[in-house]
């Protein structure tokens, strides 16, 4: 985006803005200006993309041209530029350590391992988190990343960050679609009865816990589902299994385990004292995401694997679990059709179709 005059403005577009509306090219780069204002701009023809009249619900393409009208005080005043937060600078360890934990890194997206016992996003009394690290993580970008998904703040893995607007909006579509397939390993207590299989049941949240715990709701919940598989077992004690979820609810994968009898080791929440191994296994929850594979925005697909944790590493080595056997099990494909944008836009094709049969139908009568 560049400036050219400091009377009537000129922006042109950049490419991180490709193919966004007017109005929220607006509210990335002049939020002073809001929708009332740029509504008003545009009725009096004083808003103009590539020289013509333009609409806030405009689509902007690379290298156009934006005509802003100069800032004037009824609008300055209507919608005043509120006062960044301070931002705590960050330490030296804390560039170091949040460096260390990128495992890919490309012009869009940024891949780390994050560790269990550090929480995604802040919170209530939560102070450290990985958003917290992202101003260490810019590098040669323009803007600070973006969170584009996260991971319990106990569950360790493989965490895509975006690294621009144009990305994170494409990566956050590929998550909410579920057309990104990830793949997570946890150590549960007990062998399931079946070796492949799936768990199809309705989480809602817990009443009388604030939203801070789930259960198995069957009649208010949400439907949410998980793909599993033993990879090995250790004889009744306990097994190693690949999850891969194909909804995305919360803490969907420890109460999905939990609620079949084989809580995950270490998840005290929902297993209750049953969910801890006694001898040397370490009390720490054993849930990794092991592997992620989402399609890039500039083509081809991002797929990355996270190395085990340093506890869960040494739970595999104590029972005798061997990692190669885990990386060898083929991922579950997804077909569009099958994935709820797919199921929303078969069901808007045939409504379409639906119209103009009976547009077509009011035509031929029209002729006789």
């Amino acid at each position: 985006m560049s400036k050219a005059s400091d009377t009537v403005r000129q922006f042109t577009v950049g490419t991180d803005d490709d193919g966004i509306r007017l109005d929220r090219w607006f509210q990335r780069h002049l939020p002073e200006a809001n929708f009332n204002i740029v509504s008003r701009w545009a009725r009096t023809g004083q808003l103009r993309l590539d020289g013509a009249r333009a609409t806030p619900g405009d689509r902007v393409m690379t290298g156009q041209v934006i005509r802003v009208p100069p800032a004037d005080g009824a609008a300055q005043a209507e919608r005043a530029p509120k006062p960044k937060r301070p931002v705590n600078p960050l330490s030296a360890d804390q560039t170091e350590f949040a460096q260390s934990l990128v495992v890919h890194r490309d012009a869009a997206a940024l891949v780390l391992n994050k560790p269990p016992g550090l929480a995604t996003q802040g919170g209530t009394g939560t102070t450290e988190h990985v958003d917290g690290l992202l101003d260490a993580l810019v590098f040669d970008a323009e803007g600070r990343p973006k969170l584009v998904h996260r991971l319990d703040k106990d569950t360790s893995g493989v965490l895509l960050v975006a690294r621009s607007s144009r990305a994170a909006a494409h990566f956050a579509k590929a998550f909410s679609s579920r057309t990104a397939r990830k793949v997570y390993w946890a150590i549960v207590v007990g062998i399931p009865e079946v070796n492949d299989g799936w768990i199809d049941l309705p989480i809602g949240k817990q009443p009388g816990t604030g939203g801070e715990k789930m259960h198995v709701d069957e009649k208010e919940g949400s439907p949410a589902r998980t793909r599993y598989r033993v990879v090995d077992r250790v004889g009744n004690r306990a097994a190693w299994v690949e999850l891969q979820p194909h909804t995305g609810r919360t803490h969907q994968l420890r109460v999905h385990m939990a609620a079949i009898g084989h809580p995950i080791v270490g998840d005290g929440k929902y297993g209750g004292r049953e969910a801890f191994l006694t001898g040397t296994i370490s009390r720490k929850m054993h849930l990794h995401a092991r592997r992620l594979r989402v399609d890039h925005p500039d083509g081809g697909q991002i797929d990355m694997r996270a190395e085990l944790p340093e506890h869960f590493a040494a739970t595999m080595i104590d029972l005798g679990f061997t990692v190669a056997h885990g990386d060898a099990l083929p991922l579950d494909e997804v077909k569009f059709s099958e994935t709820p944008e797919g199921k929303r836009r078969l069901v808007a094709n045939k409504a379409k179709a639906a119209r103009k049969e009976r547009k077509g139908e009011r035509r031929a009568r029209g002729t006789r």
